[in-house]
């Protein structure tokens, strides 16, 4: 019997140590100017828009010219919240780098930034991975608000798609 009791208390403390994962906390991890409180507003934005219509090809209507593919707004946005998501700027390509690479001209800053794969281009003003919650940003964008508060926006809105597994092909 001793035996027998033994086994299902190891048992109980092997399945109970199985729970999962804990979630990340719920926050930014804020390497930015801005502050906290600005970062939520843009996260807030970012969940008005989407819970009012969802373009989820705008690249793809921008480089091959295709058809928009526009859904209809998802409540569920307004239950996704950034846990521990990093946001950061990242140094601008120079000018000489982004031409070598390129063949196009761009003064400096250059408004751009390296984009790691998965991204669709190899430069971008902006961009966000999910696995590990990054957005990046060009670092001349941080001085104009308007084109920051935009990126910004428009990135959080790409984290909030991907934890509701939209289809990110062309976002």
């Amino acid at each position: 019997m001793r035996k027998k009791t033994c086994l299902w208390l190891f048992g109980f403390v092997l399945l109970a140590g199985c729970g999962g994962r804990t979630p990340a906390p719920i926050g930014f991890v804020n390497q930015t100017r801005h502050s906290d409180g600005q970062l939520w507003a843009l996260w807030r934005r970012a969940q008005q828009n989407l819970s009012r219509q969802i373009d989820l090809n705008p690249l793809q209507q921008e480089f091959t010219g295709a058809a928009v593919d526009i859904r209809p707004g998802d409540a569920r946005v307004w239950g996704v919240s950034p846990r521990q998501l990093v946001v950061s700027s990242r140094p601008d390509v120079p000018s000489a780098v982004f031409y070598a690479a390129t063949g196009d001209l761009r003064p400096d800053p250059t408004g751009l930034i390296a984009c790691p794969q998965p991204c669709n281009v190899h430069y971008a003003a902006a961009y966000s991975l999910f696995r590990r919650p990054i957005t990046n940003y060009a670092a001349s964008w941080e001085q104009s608000e308007i084109s920051f508060e935009f990126l910004l926006e428009y990135e959080f809105e790409n984290q909030i798609l991907n934890a509701l597994e939209y289809d990110m092909r062309w976002r």
